[in-house]
């Protein structure tokens, strides 16, 4: 649609958690909009009230804010072509509707449930879906049912004969054939609009120029295309994307769901991934940029996007790459905005390390993938596990239970004395022993982390330990490492 301005959309239903699919949707609408200088919609598509969840608007609301991804138009923003709630248009749907029964291209239907699933007497296997057994009602049975008041649908008329074909900016040139395609409703009995029918009236009415969704619409866009040819109206341009897959722990392949891991945008944050990490991963979920770059901002994102990176083949959902990416952008934050990200994760609010946070976050930021990482890592600062002494022993340090032992009588003397209890000083006590011994510092600092510690891999070493844990603690700490 050369020089019109372009307009994409995110329509979602209030149904529940922002699956990762939906927010790879609105994201990739919301970067051609932004990518083209053009205008993203959101617009809630609330027809089917049987599936509205309370609180989901919320929750859509809040997932594109702490995404960033922002709507140029919208129900909490407003705009020209609003209400954005498709509930709230209600009374726009059936004018159309009836127009394309005038038009031939759209019928009453009476029948109820269960006629429409049983087959017509003398029905055509060809035709899909609803047999069609209303669609050639004279117009006076029509009349006779409406002035009695019987309740009807309003069903798509579809010519059954030759095919369909539509061009798709991923997918190339589609082609369907008519006869599969089955007699959609149109307007329900109570009145409302069925999906496949108001998003066509919205995107058209809301000047919609790119139609960005699902392949799984692939098969199903002919007949939005017959309904957008009826009126006479031009038809958008489309971008169907590729389904995203997970990989479960024997390596089988599937479409992503619950048993491979968070599928939503709040379960992923809530398992301490941060949302511009989140952000950045999906978008490379069936994008590929020109460079061998992964780490983007959004901002960037926004300028660099272009469809024609868009791939066929499904994605798969990759938790390690996820993971990995998290923690580049954890390691990128400012110590400042870390520790107060990071600090809710810890599980110390109300206790006495609380006040600790501070010596604690910066031994943390270069060592956690994931912010829910953090309570297994300083676990050790509240209750030290229990170990066995063994554990002193360390090839590199050139370490043994016996060097440790005899590191530990010489050194808690030591620290005993020390007025000034920081990480200098605590430093300086293991430098002058390792240099009386002729030994590497390793070797001292080995038998102090494990005696304070019970851990072999720790954030920090021996001296940050002791400063976090305090002279008593960490002296109690070594006394019980020397008996062992």
């Amino acid at each position: 649609m050369p020089g019109k301005t372009v307009r994409t959309r995110f329509a979602p239903s209030p149904t529940g958690f922002m699956h990762v699919g939906n927010l790879r949707t609105a994201l990739y609408a919301f970067l051609l909009a932004r990518s083209q200088n053009g205008k993203f919609i959101l617009r809630i598509e609330d027809t089917d009230q049987a599936r509205y969840v309370e609180g989901a608007v919320d929750v859509i609301y809040k997932t594109l804010e702490s995404a960033g991804i922002t709507h140029d138009e919208g129900p909490d923003v407003g705009g020209d072509f609003g209400p954005y709630i498709q509930s709230e248009r209600k009374k726009l749907y059936l004018p159309y509707a009836e127009e394309l029964v005038k038009k031939g291209a759209a019928y009453y239907c009476f029948c109820d449930k269960q006629e429409a699933a049983d087959p017509a007497p003398e029905g055509d296997p060809a035709v899909s879906g609803y047999d069609g057994r209303c669609r050639n009602l004279d117009p006076e049975t029509v009349a006779a049912n409406l002035a009695a008041g019987k309740p009807y649908v309003i069903r798509q008329k579809i010519d059954k004969d030759g095919v369909s074909t539509y061009h798709d900016a991923v997918y190339g040139e589609i082609t369907i054939e008519n006869k599969v395609l089955d007699d959609q409703i149109l307007i329900k009995r109570d009145g409302m609009p069925t999906y496949n029918f108001a998003n066509v009236i919205d995107d058209h009415t809301m000047g919609i120029t790119h139609v960005v969704r699902g392949c799984e619409y692939l098969s199903s866009t002919p007949k939005y295309n017959l309904l957008y040819r009826a009126f006479g109206w031009e038809v958008p341009e489309y971008v169907h994307l590729p389904l995203i897959m997970g990989r479960d722990a024997e390596g089988n392949v599937s479409k992503l769901s619950k048993r491979h891991g968070s599928v939503s945008f709040e379960g992923l944050v809530a398992e301490g991934y941060l949302p511009a990490a989140v952000i950045n991963y999906i978008a490379l979920l069936g994008w590929s940029p020109k460079n061998d770059r992964e780490i983007f901002s959004l901002a960037e994102l926004e300028q660099i996007f272009n469809v024609n990176g868009l791939n066929k083949s499904a994605a798969v959902f990759d938790y390690d790459k996820l993971t990995w990416m998290n923690g580049e952008y954890i390691k990128a934050l400012s110590p400042e905005a870390f520790a107060a990200l990071a600090f809710p994760f810890s599980k110390l609010a109300g206790t006495a390390l609380e006040e600790k946070w501070p010596l604690i976050a910066p031994l943390l930021q270069q060592r956690v993938e994931k912010l829910t990482d953090i309570p297994e890592k300083i676990g050790f600062l509240s209750e030290q596990p229990d170990y066995s002494a063994e554990l002193f022993r360390n090839k590199k340090s050139k370490a043994t239970p016996e060097t440790a032992k005899a590191a530990l009588e010489a050194l808690i003397p030591e620290f005993e004395a020390l007025e000034a209890w920081d990480v200098e000083s605590l430093n300086a006590v293991m430098t002058r022993y390792a240099e009386a011994q002729g030994v590497k510092i390793g070797q001292p600092m080995w038998a102090i982390r494990i005696g304070v510690s019970g851990l072999a891999v720790t954030p920090g070493g021996p001296s940050e330990i002791m400063t976090i844990l305090g002279r008593e603690e960490s002296l109690r700490r070594l006394q019980l490492a020397r008996q062992k």
